[in-house]
């Protein structure tokens, strides 16, 4: 790309990509694969709800796939599996990955799924969660991956909204210490759901196999009948999958990716942000349930030609903190992605990281951390120990790739601790006041991006786009709402500063405290309650109950405490984290009798905020304080 001396390739290519949308994206687009190569970049047509290469046509499982294996690459290394837990390590080359892919397309095609359908995918950290995600690519399915740490009920109300022919699961996870039975989850949620898929396919684990029903088929026993089929091309603007993220209570929030933008990003995303190219090894330690999951284990690696890492384990306790660097150095990885949480917890066990001596992580050129806010020390730490660059970037479930980050392939960028650096290519980022004007330099404000967002983001959300255009597009007129609060500073770094609304960050996951909260006052001794995110040096953020029993309850404190805390981890999961509930008296509100949910957050981090003027009765946070503080 031309560009002065003076501007550098990624100021260059950023004002490229405001100034001539167009040209910078079908650009991009030559490094995809096209059934019917599209002539427009921009569809401005159903404006806000912008789309993405109108008329081109492709097949996401064959850019990933077979592209690379007709090209005389089929013996490269595609995927490799690394599982302590299982105590297994495994990989397949593309021509192996691309077999099974066809072949479990195949069970799919059998099973009566067509083009447009939806699939759930419900399964651990295991190769056959890749290959089916893959195999309704292939199809022109929509798969809708679910943590598998998610418990039935949110489980359930997933598969009420995607509404899959068919689920994909498996017998059981494995944690350091116990077995998580699936199947059991996945029967209760298939009783609470009202929603009735026709198959489930069980992907049977040796460690604790499951029971199966009539509904129900044995993975190998499919796959072993079934014949592959080729790949479906679709429009470029079809869905490749729904991720559910968290919103408030109620109708989850099924975020659609389509195909066409997100494989021209994501493989932009690869060589430009991560500095990673066709051949390189590239982790990250995430789960395929998250959005991580799905752009950079899966889609990002193998459309760029790269060797994906899968790991089913920890970064502590499979065996110990050096977990990270022995895989690493096993599979001479190049790049590594994971979120800051996970350093923090080898940190705390390892401070001096003294693990790491045993381990050659000379092929280490990157370590990425994102997924919550990387706080300075940590950065230094990993820093200091690896010798490699640690490198912040910001983005979010509905953006699917770095809306901040720092392009390291395309040309690198001074790092500045608490900062993930720079907007990315078609990110028109802006920091807005109360009013929606540009807020001064180093002032905060809330973060929005300019419409339209780039390729690769959420067009809309499952089957309402009224709901998206109120969720992200109504705050601010031409901008998409992040949610999250920051500034930029003189050189126009953005600097995050943490969630505007109830979702917190808990290690990386992104929880509705407001969901937590309607399963506390589902409990008859309940009154009221509030659950606010507090600051935690190792998750980033974990969850803090307070409740206000009913007049009269004779039940202890004690108990109704534990009950609570057990009713959060059957609905929502352990992922929750919600370990601390205490009973009070009394709640801060206003006199409109709003929750000052954010004064709570506010002290309980250590803070002396300013109490609003519309407060109720300011004696209530004297009474709270030493509790929210964790003094009482």
């Amino acid at each position: 790309m031309a560009h002065t001396s003076e501007e550098g390739a990624y100021r260059a290519a950023y004002r490229r990509s405001l100034e001539d949308p167009e040209g910078f994206w079908l650009d991009a687009a030559r490094d995809v694969d096209w059934a019917t190569p599209p002539d427009r970049a921009l569809d401005s047509s159903r404006a806000p709800l912008y789309g993405w290469f109108p008329g081109g046509r492709l097949n996401t499982c064959h850019n990933a796939l077979d592209r690379h294996v007709e090209s005389g690459n089929g013996d490269r290394v595609a995927l490799v599996y690394d599982s302590p837990v299982a105590e297994t390590v495994a990989s397949y080359t593309y021509r192996e990955l691309r077999d099974q892919v066809a072949r479990f397309a195949g069970v799919l095609t059998d099973l009566g799924v067509v083009k447009g359908d939806r699939v759930a995918v419900y399964m651990p950290m295991v190769p056959e969660a890749v290959i089916a995600m893959l195999a309704c690519a292939r199809i022109g399915a929509v798969h809708s991956v679910v943590f598998g740490g998610f418990a039935a009920h949110e489980l359930a109300v997933r598969i009420d909204d995607a509404r899959p022919k068919v689920v994909v699961s498996a017998s059981c996870g494995i944690e350091p210490s116990r077995l998580v039975p699936y199947k059991p989850l996945l029967d209760a949620a298939l009783a609470q759901a009202h929603h009735r898929p026709e198959h489930c396919v069980i992907r049977q684990r040796r460690q604790l196999p499951a029971d199966l029903t009539e509904r129900d088929l044995d993975w190998d026993e499919a796959m072993s009948n079934a014949r592959p089929v080729p790949c479906v091309p679709v429009d470029a603007q079809d869905p490749l999958y729904i991720l559910y993220t968290s919103g408030t209570t109620g109708r989850p929030k099924g975020v659609v990716r389509d195909n066409g933008g997100h494989a021209v990003a994501l493989r932009w995303s690869m060589e430009n942000i991560f500095g990673a190219g066709p051949g390189d090894v590239y982790w990250a330690a995430s789960d395929v349930g998250w959005v991580v999951g799905h752009s950079y284990i899966v889609y990002a690696p193998l459309l760029t030609g790269c060797t994906t890492v899968l790991y089913e384990g920890k970064p502590v306790g499979t065996p110990d903190a050096g977990a990270l660097w022995r895989v690493v150095a096993q599979h001479r990885v190049n790049t590594m992605f994971t979120a800051p949480t996970a350093i923090r917890a080898v940190k705390r066990e390892d401070p001096q990281g003294t693990l790491l001596r045993p381990h050659d992580t000379s092929s280490l050129r990157h370590l990425f951390l994102a997924g919550e806010r990387l706080d300075p020390g940590t950065q230094q730490w990993a820093g200091d120990l690896l010798g490699v660059p640690v490198i912040d970037n910001w983005w979010q479930t509905e953006t699917g790739w770095p809306i901040v980050a720092n392009p390291v392939g395309l040309d690198p960028q001074p790092i500045k601790p608490g900062s993930p650096t720079v907007p990315m290519p078609g990110y028109d980022v802006r920091v807005l006041d109360a009013a929606g004007r540009e807020a001064p330099t180093g002032t905060d404000g809330a973060v929005a991006i300019r419409l339209p967002l780039p390729p690769g983001t959420l067009p809309t959300l499952w089957g309402d786009d009224e709901r998206y255009v109120r969720s992200y597009l109504s705050a601010y007129d031409g901008h998409y709402l992040s949610g999250d609060g920051g500034h930029r500073d003189t050189d126009g770094y953005v600097f995050i500063m943490g969630r505007t609304d109830d979702v917190i960050n808990v290690a990386g996951h992104r929880l509705s405290t407001g969901a937590m909260e309607e399963v506390l006052t589902g409990h008859p001794d309940v009154a009221e309650c509030a659950v606010v995110g507090v600051a935690d040096p190792l998750k980033g953020q974990v969850p803090r109950g307070f409740v206000v029993l009913k007049a009269g309850t004779a039940r202890s404190p004690e108990d109704v405490s534990a009950e609570l805390v057990a009713a959060v981890r059957e609905t929502i999961g352990p992922v929750a984290a919600l370990r601390r509930i205490d009973v009070v008296t009394a709640l801060p509100k206003t006199r409109s009798g709003k929750i000052l949910r954010r004064t709570m957050r506010d002290i309980a981090d250590g803070g002396e905020p300013e109490l609003p003027s519309t407060i109720d009765d300011p004696t209530v946070i004297d009474t709270l304080r030493p509790v929210l503080r964790g003094e009482a």
